[in-house]
């Protein structure tokens, strides 16, 4: 079970075209390009909120410890 032969990846290409056909891998592939664009500015959306709050007037939280002993 060496490297495959030419012949081998041939078979295969053929079968991937039979199965999805000819219009459906550009399809497929426009599809995931899409998605990771979409991913991308979901994460440049993520980021964009933190820092935007940097910039703006510091919370401060009170906390009162507990001083029961």
């Amino acid at each position: 079970m060496g490297s495959f032969s030419m012949w081998h990846w041939l078979i295969v290409l053929v079968i991937v075209l039979l199965l999805f056909g000819r219009g459906k891998i550009p399809e497929l592939m426009g599809d995931v390009a899409k998605g990771i664009k979409s991913f991308k500015k979901g994460m440049n959306d993520e980021d964009a909120p933190e820092a935007s709050s940097t910039t703006t007037a510091g919370k401060t939280v009170d906390h009162k410890a507990d001083e029961t002993k």
